[in-house]
């Protein structure tokens, strides 16, 4: 039998790869930390640590392992829920460097890309190991994602996304002030919600929770020990805490709920091509970020199968092109 703290790590990767559903949580309170600098812009949200899931499952032959197992899926899939030092100030200076720290399968990190790939932001990308996290021991923040641009540390996929954005464009209104409610609105809705519907439906059942823990210990940076006993040991501990994270979102029906998030987001958009309009704006980015990793796995393949969410998405993938990431450094 696997030892309890290999097993508890894996149950952390599970949440945090694909999950995002503490990420936001409408059951945390955020904090308001307001800073400010040449770059940033507005106030920081900073949210108490989540809850842990309960110690034991029961009926489980792994059970005693579950635990290590979650600790390291929650990693990756969760922005960090602590409180980070003020970045140092930076100039307007054209930028010149940007490497992000990722997991390849956590919606936030794609939401961070599909920025950088849709403005052709040349970045250097760098797969964080998460369970050991040696590649970001450098950092006191210790969660992903973590986009370094000149130097200058940033976190938390919404505040990198308007960060960056209002560098690009300082003219353009403060996102978080002028700039378009409607915008906004959907920017929040894909952090507290639609997040929530991704890890009941990729762990719906055990063959779905091996297929996505397939796909996550190919695509992430693990050892071959640790992808070996990542993809049983974590499938097996995810298919039954996402039971847990179904009744906590009050979700009767995975597929449903998903299916009808998805809905409300074209129901939105009122016939236009994209939410902003002719081209995406960073709603578009954000609800095309956190669906990718899912895609093309039987939860994305349903999704498409069963929504009219296809033709948006092609839209915005055809737009979003080619990654910018710059594999020469």
């Amino acid at each position: 039998m696997m030892g309890r703290g290999l097993q508890r790590s894996w149950m952390v990767v599970g949440r945090r790869l694909f999950n995002g559903l503490e990420n936001r949580s409408t059951l945390l309170t955020p904090r308001l930390i307001p800073y400010s600098s040449d770059v940033l812009h507005g106030s920081r949200f900073i949210y108490p640590t989540s809850h842990r899931i309960d110690d034991t499952l029961s009926g489980v032959g792994v059970a005693v392992a579950f635990r290590s197992y979650s600790a390291v899926a929650e990693r990756i899939i969760k922005d960090d829920d602590s409180p980070i030092p003020p970045p140092s100030s930076s100039s307007s200076q054209p930028i010149k460097e940007i490497v992000l720290y990722q997991y390849a399968a956590c919606p936030f990190c794609n939401k961070v890309k599909a920025f950088l790939d849709f403005y052709g932001l040349p970045y250097k990308l760098v797969e964080v190991n998460p369970i050991s996290k040696k590649e970001i021991k450098w950092s006191d923040y210790k969660k992903v994602p973590i986009l370094v641009v000149d130097g200058q540390q940033l976190s938390d996929s919404t505040e990198i996304i308007s960060t960056l954005y209002q560098r690009l464009s300082p003219t353009s209104d403060d996102l978080s002030g002028t700039r378009d409610a409607e915008e906004e609105k959907w920017r929040r809705w894909v952090d507290e919600h639609l997040v929530h519907m991704l890890a009941p439906n990729i762990y719906r059942t055990p063959l779905e929770a091996l297929e996505s823990f397939d796909y996550i210990t190919t695509k992430g940076n693990f050892t071959r020990l640790e992808r070996w006993t990542g993809k049983y040991a974590g499938a097996t501990a995810m298919y039954f805490i996402s039971k847990k994270l179904k009744k906590r979102h009050n979700i009767q029906d995975e597929r449903k709920a998903l299916y009808d998030a998805v809905e409300t987001w074209i129901g939105g958009l009122s016939d236009r091509p994209f939410m902003g309009g002719a081209r995406p704006n960073l709603a578009d980015l954000a609800v095309f970020g956190v669906l990718r990793p899912i895609r093309h796995l039987q939860a994305g393949r349903d999704l498409i199968a069963n929504t009219k969410i296809g033709p948006w998405y092609d839209r915005v993938e055809t737009l979003v092109g080619e990654s910018s990431e710059n594999r020469g450094v």
